[in-house]
């Protein structure tokens, strides 16, 4: 996506990301356990996402954990991409292959597949500002397929173990969940308002049931409704007990549109 939905050289790319956590400011001043992104276009949804990542500031991770949806790929569980690196701008950033590998010893929904994340933006457009603001944080990508209640329930419950079961490195670091996920899509500005607003209230109550619950009666509310839950759920095991909503905006704000519009929300977990 680098060229089309961020910038391709590491110039223009790190001026866009530092505009937009310029503009997102730092509302909070302890670093998060969780953070829950938008995944769309930089121009549209940076501005959102940047308000996430404003909190990791001054964290000390060991490593960070991307949770997203396919889009392009129907495919059972959860892939994880096991080892290497990622290129972006910014350079490499490498894959944190033992935890990768915990969480496929974990549950068996976790499993090797990269061809399904060749296509995909959920994952790769946390990388402008995971590389920016974390560029010696290695990765755990997750790209979740079929969005059930067994799959997100399966993952939050092996994220918990593996995460908790995991040697710390440096004294004070912690693992940084990331749930990669947009809102509604494509409504009118006051529908998109109303059936984000289910989300915002469950994500703010730590609630990752009452979400599976929203998301099975109506799946319009997230396109990554799946990695919500299981990033929540992860977060509550792990001892969250707040969580706070940072931002809501929707990408009429960008376009001035608001006859058919994507939602974006920010959020922390502590």
């Amino acid at each position: 996506m680098a060229g089309s939905w961020y910038a391709a050289s590491r110039a223009a790319l790190a001026a866009d990301v530092d505009a937009h956590l310029a503009g997102a400011g730092r509302a909070v001043s302890l670093p998060p356990m969780a953070i829950i992104a938008p995944h769309a276009g930089l121009r549209y949804s940076g501005p959102v996402a940047a308000c996430a990542y404003a909190t990791v500031r001054g964290g000390r991770y060991r490593a960070a954990v991307l949770v997203g949806p396919s889009h392009a790929a129907a495919f059972h569980g959860v892939s994880v991409w096991p080892s290497g690196a990622w290129e972006t701008p910014f350079g490499p950033v490498a894959v944190h292959e033992p935890m990768a590998r915990a969480l496929a010893e974990e549950t068996p929904l976790v499993h090797e597949d990269r061809s399904v994340h060749v296509r995909e933006h959920s994952l790769e457009l946390q990388m402008p500002f995971v590389a920016r603001l974390l560029p010696d944080v290695p990765i755990v990508p997750l790209l979740m397929g079929r969005q059930t209640r067994g799959t997100a329930e399966a993952l939050g419950r092996a994220l918990a173990r593996v995460i908790g079961a995991a040697a710390p490195g440096r004294a004070g670091e912690e693992v940084l969940l990331v749930a990669s996920s947009d809102l509604s899509h494509y409504e009118d500005a006051a529908t998109a308002a109303a059936l984000d607003e289910v989300v915002l209230r469950h994500v703010e109550s730590l609630d990752a049931p009452g979400l599976m619950a929203a998301l099975e009666r109506e799946p319009r509310h997230a396109c990554g409704g799946g990695p919500l839950v299981s990033v929540l759920l992860a977060a509550r095991l792990l001892g969250a007990s707040r969580a706070r909503v940072l931002r809501y905006a929707d990408s009429g704000d960008v376009t001035g549109d608001k006859s058919s519009v994507v939602g974006y929300m920010a959020a922390a977990l502590w």
